[in-house]
């Protein structure tokens, strides 16, 4: 008698819902209009947070300097909880974030937002110093230059994170088809970016 078929257990390189959080770094007012496609990238972001209350994905946020960066921009900011302040770039100065994420049970965090090579880059290389599994959506960072958004990508690449894309997290995410949860991720998924149209497709 032939043994019942059985499903191999989840590569250890997917996100799941469980262990993952997302941290938005840094979207604010007066930065945002200089990053290249701007509008993609807080598109991107929203679809990402959207995503994470649908499927219960921890979110976290930091602000650099809001008193001359302005606070984050909206429509992000409404779906943020309070979003703590910091000066040093790296959102190393606000750890205690973390150290409550990794008490929640999270191993891993998709970063996205801005700069890229600023303060996106050095949080990524603090996390993955501390231990954490990093991700980085690449489609939903940005930089006011694109060498210095290239070599971030590949700088933070070859320290150890891992470079996706905002539709392949959605999908990592949601893990199946079939469920009401799938069909709010197939929404966002089918939302076209800011500028496109039906007719452009």
């Amino acid at each position: 008698m032939s043994e019942p078929f059985r499903i191999p257990p989840r590569s250890p390189e997917l996100m799941s819902p469980q262990d993952t959080g997302l941290l938005v770094v840094d979207v604010q007012e007066r930065l945002v209009p200089h990053i290249r496609d701007h509008e993609k990238v807080v598109w991107n972001i929203r679809r990402l947070l959207d995503a994470a209350q649908i499927l219960g994905v921890r979110v976290l946020a930091t602000e650099q300097y809001p008193k001359g960066l302005g606070p984050t921009v909206s429509p992000l900011r409404e779906r943020l909880g309070q979003i703590p302040e910091k000066l040093m770039f790296s959102c190393r100065e606000c750890w205690s974030l973390f150290e409550e994420a990794e008490k929640e049970g999270l191993s891993r965090l998709l970063i996205c937002g801005i700069e890229a090579h600023v303060c996106v880059q050095q949080t990524v290389l603090d996390l993955l110093a501390s231990g954490w599994r990093v991700y980085v959506a690449a489609d939903a960072v940005g930089s006011r230059h694109r060498m210095d958004y290239e070599m971030a990508l590949r700088r933070m690449e070859l320290a150890g994170a891992v470079i996706t894309t905002t539709e392949a997290v959605l999908f990592e995410w949601c893990v199946r088809a079939g469920t009401n949860e799938f069909k709010q991720i197939s929404r966002l998924a089918r939302e076209f970016p800011p500028g496109e149209s039906v007719a452009a497709s």
